[in-house]
């Protein structure tokens, strides 16, 4: 959903990217300080139940790896290399936030809710595998109402104002992100079926096709042998 600002959010960050490039820091090294600082803000905070500073630490260091794509566009870096490594701290990013939450909330007596949390965690990473294999195999697997951007969101607001003291608030969060990436996990075995489907009935069409010309082939080749004179005498 949120893919569609990403064309104005480029154009927000390219400044911004000018300026971090001429630090002469890297786009590899912005992703891994960019993975390193959220894996820390989660992994240290949230399970001491500072759920609003460690949101404020998490998302500081989320706006700091928006800057590796701008970084390597004005530095002409972008490489493979570069989209596995962001594409893979992304989701050890993503682990360490699921997985601070569930901690906190076990050691803070809440064990279905830390099972909310662990299960948000298993299905975000299904939802990411699922698109990724998709591609791998030659399919597009871009549909979803729950991507990585709404689901980082939802969880980071909510538990900001669950340290703010909002009651309620991050439950709310955690069963509704359960629900849409189940939902989204569903989208997308869909979208890859029905690509599948059409690429099975193609081959079958062309198979028919390619045995089709080899009898009509065949045809004529006995055809033509039926039809060849006998040598006169």
């Amino acid at each position: 959903m949120l893919n569609k600002i990403r064309p104005a959010l480029g154009r927000v960050l390219t400044p911004i990217g000018r300026a971090v490039a001429r630090t002469g820091v890297s786009p590899n090294a912005i992703t891994v300080i960019g993975t390193v600082g959220v894996a820390a803000g989660a992994l240290v905070l949230f399970p001491r139940g500072e759920f609003f500073w460690g949101t404020m630490v998490i998302t500081a260091f989320v706006l700091f790896d928006m800057l590796d794509g701008a970084v390597a566009r004005v530095t002409g870096k972008i490489s493979k290399f570069g989209a596995f490594l962001d594409s893979t701290m992304d989701r050890v990013a993503d682990a360490a936030i699921f997985a601070g939450l569930m901690i906190g909330l076990y050691r803070d007596g809440q064990e279905v809710l830390a099972g909310a949390a662990l299960y948000c965690l298993v299905s975000g990473v299904v939802v990411s595998y699922a698109k990724a294999r998709a591609e791998g195999l030659g399919y597009t697997c871009n549909v979803g109402i729950a991507e990585r951007a709404e689901r980082l969101i939802v969880a980071l607001v909510a538990a900001g104002l669950d340290g703010l003291g909002v009651p309620f608030i991050l439950a709310i969060a955690l069963w509704a992100l359960a629900a849409l990436s189940t939902i989204t996990v569903g989208q997308r075995f869909a979208a890859v079926y029905v690509q599948a489907k059409e690429d099975a009935g193609t081959a079958a069409g062309a198979e028919r096709e390619s045995g089709a010309e080899r009898r009509n082939g065949a045809e004529r080749e006995n055809g033509a042998e039926e039809k060849t004179p006998e040598p006169r005498p």
